[in-house]
């Protein structure tokens, strides 16, 4: 039976040490109760209180990271079968094949163009992060020349152990995922995993399959698995991934690991290989493996990938500052809006749009928008006259003149008595009539 919070909280030294990485006993506590933490970071926790709490507080589906640096994916992790409930954690890292056949100077082109796939959307930078390299005599080679030429975090697919030891060996830390370990070469494969101290994935004939290698894997001393069911059509794979996340949160630690799906090895064709792989991120693939990455097919993908994943109870945000645009000078223009970052992107594309020189002001509104936001107190007049004398703006413009938006018109009052001297105006409730205004608008 699931232990709460404060149940694991008097198990634990109370010393609030800090060593977990969190501030206190009870929030790792806490966390432990929700699996997003592991009992292994506590490094005081007494013996017996390990023994007791072991079992309970490990997280259903046990997170690991692929790769190392700025494409390091962290996958695994999660503690709900639907969104809705809480929240995705870990997304899905997306994968390219390359195979050990092709020359290290294609690799070296291919993997180039892969580094340009990136997106800004929201504030964020979106790109896939991994490339599985397929072979065996070359392997090693290839993986190397994935390296040398990018950032890329890499998967290792061989089913000859030895040509698998040597990539990983020429890929000494860089922490990639290795496999498949299959029934024929489990030992073999496990043996690489655990003298290069990185984790490895399986391939099973079927779900009965999967539990035998889970078990097989973590009783060599494997902790750091990811499951290939082995299913290679589309239904199968949905079901599978399905099947395997279910088995998971209901407490079967057979199947408590992330998974790797191939839309690659489902059908040839990119666009269909994307649809399955848009089917499979939507139904918790851990990873999914494209024949290649293009422009038509990743960013959909991406796109995808960041609403599944965006925390439904969380808006997105962007950091409150004062942000200019179109390189503004001390005349320029200042505008105030909140932080919920489609405001703030759309307010932003649109005053550079106008090729108005201009200081955008972003205050901190708890992620929500201007009429949210100021029918929640959250952005009334004395509080974003307070917001505009302690962010600086001052010391960067000649002028005492501030555009707030139209939908927020009756805080104007309250911010001119909070801002002695200044002259609030009142711009357009619509982002889309921002350029006309700012032609129009004179700071003196």
């Amino acid at each position: 039976m699931a232990l709460t919070g404060i149940q694991i909280f008097k198990m634990l030294p109370g010393t609030n040490c800090k060593k977990c990485g969190v501030a206190t006993c009870l929030a790792f506590a806490m966390n432990l109760a929700s699996g997003k933490a592991e009992l292994d970071s506590c490094p005081d926790v007494s013996a017996e209180s390990r023994e007791k709490l072991s079992a309970a507080s490990a997280p259903p589906i046990r997170p690991l990271t692929i790769g190392s640096g700025a494409t390091a994916v962290k996958i695994g992790g999660e503690t709900v079968l639907f969104r809705h409930e809480k929240t995705f954690y870990n997304p899905t890292g997306l994968a390219a094949l390359i195979n050990d056949s092709e020359s290290d100077a294609d690799i070296a082109a291919k993997v180039k163009r892969y580094e340009k796939f990136q997106f800004s959307r929201v504030g964020l930078n979106l790109r896939p992060e991994l490339v599985m390299v397929k072979g065996g005599a070359r392997l090693a080679e290839a993986a190397k020349a994935v390296v040398s030429n990018s950032d890329m975090s890499v998967i290792l697919y061989s089913e000859d152990a030895a040509a698998l030891k040597k990539a990983a060996e020429a890929l000494a830390g860089k922490n990639p995922l290795i496999g498949p370990a299959t029934k024929a070469n489990c030992d073999a494969v496990a043996e690489v995993a655990l003298a290069a101290k990185v984790p490895v994935w399986l391939k099973a004939a079927n779900m009965d399959e999967v539990a035998e290698l889970t078990k097989k894997l973590t009783e060599k001393g494997l902790k750091d698995i990811v499951i290939d069911s082995g299913a290679r059509t589309v239904k199968d794979a949905f079901t599978d991934s399905v099947a395997i996340r279910r088995a998971a949160l209901g407490g079967n630690r057979d199947y408590g690991f992330p998974t790797i799906a191939f839309p690659v090895e489902i059908t040839p064709n990119l666009a269909l290989q994307t649809a399955v792989a848009a089917n499979l991120i939507a139904k918790y693939a851990g990873v999914v493996v494209l024949g290649e990455f293009d422009g038509a097919s990743i960013f959909p993908l991406l796109l995808e990938r960041l609403n599944i994943f965006t925390d439904p109870q969380r808006p997105m945000t962007m950091v409150q500052d004062i942000y200019p645009i179109n390189n503004p000078n001390e005349n320029s223009p200042v505008l105030v809006t909140t932080n919920f970052s489609l405001t703030y992107f759309i307010v932003s594309s649109e005053v550079e749009g106008s090729r108005v020189p201009s200081w955008l002001l972003i205050k901190d509104s708890e992620g929500l928008s201007v009429l949210t936001a100021w029918a929640a107190g959250k952005f009334s007049g004395d509080d974003v006259g307070q917001f505009v004398k302690k962010i600086g703006i001052e010391g960067k413009i000649k002028h005492k003149n501030i555009i707030i938006p139209g939908y927020a018109a009756s805080i104007s009052g309250d911010m001119e008595e909070e801002l002695s001297g200044w002259k609030v105006h009142i711009g357009p409730r619509e982002a889309a009539h921002l350029p006309k205004f700012l032609k129009e608008f004179k700071t003196s």
